[in-house]
């Protein structure tokens, strides 16, 4: 149960963390299935740049353009109805200027009907931050594995694994805070670590990959549903194979075109 079935805002989910109330967050990327999410209740959609491999087949997040985060997320924000919608900044949309992270930022609330953006990295970025906050954007950091950084990685491997590697997390955490983020999606890190940096700050910690001791959790909704296939992250739990029930239906219904049993007289006018 959340703390408010009604709306749900940035302070609602400040709320929840101060009542240890656990967060459920999902992507979503179309209006159908934003619609069915909303109204199962998740507290927050998150429009993610992984529309490129998950929508758009591709290897990596970077190729996405902030048009197309506009247009997804415009489709999302008009299908919530109590979910809190949060839109991605994609790759080089904030990273050049605060100008250009202003612009591209507003175009997301402004286009696309967001209540708040997401961007990934930490005390680099908080002068961006806290500009956008100054404005009226809601900010949510991301920490840990930043996915439009893979190239730098070189591997989706976890993040967090020597201690000094572990502060800077911390401290990045703290520095989004002061900034002004209102939360933090943390990935792929040590279970213990994500402990750490939930209790370093009073904003809500959302963790993918980052065990149970956070304030919240975000899956990858094709993933949650088994319709993606191409490769299972160890964090994912498959609440249902939908791939293999599509295929079956498919395949049933192709049967029945050929064999003519379909449409029948009470499909027919």
């Amino acid at each position: 149960m959340t703390a408010n079935r009604g709306k749900v805002t940035t302070a609602t989910l400040r709320t929840m963390k101060a009542q240890r109330q656990r967060i459920s967050a999902l992507t979503a990327y179309d209006h159908m299935f934003a619609g069915l999410l909303d109204e199962a209740g998740v507290d927050v959609l998150l429009v993610g740049d992984s529309v490129a491999t998950v929508v758009q087949g591709r290897d990596t997040t970077v190729p996405v353009t902030m048009d197309q985060m506009v247009y997804h997320t415009e489709l999302v924000s008009r299908a919530s109805q109590r979910a809190l919608v949060v839109g991605d900044m994609p790759f080089l949309s904030y990273q050049v200027s605060i100008e250009d992270a202003m612009r591209n930022a507003g175009r997301l609330l402004k286009e696309g009907l967001a209540e708040a953006v997401k961007l990934e990295g930490g005390r680099d970025f908080a002068p961006t931050v806290q500009r956008l906050v100054a404005a009226g954007i809601p900010v949510m950091g991301h920490l840990g594995l930043t996915p439009q950084s893979i190239h730098q990685f070189g591997s989706y491997r976890a993040r967090g694994q020597d201690a000094a590697e572990q502060q800077g997390i911390v401290d990045d955490a703290k520095a989004l805070e002061q900034s002004g983020a209102f939360g933090i999606v943390l990935e792929k890190v040590p279970a213990e670590l994500g402990r750490r940096v939930a209790e370093a700050v009073a904003i809500p910690i959302i963790g993918i990959g980052a065990g149970p001791h956070v304030d919240g959790q975000i899956l990858v909704t094709p993933d949650l549903l088994g319709l993606f296939t191409r490769f299972r992250p160890r964090f994912v739990r498959r609440y249902r194979e939908l791939a293999n029930e599509v295929g079956e239906a498919v395949r049933a219904y192709c049967r029945d075109v050929q064999s003519g049993s379909f449409p029948d007289a009470n499909e027919s006018y």
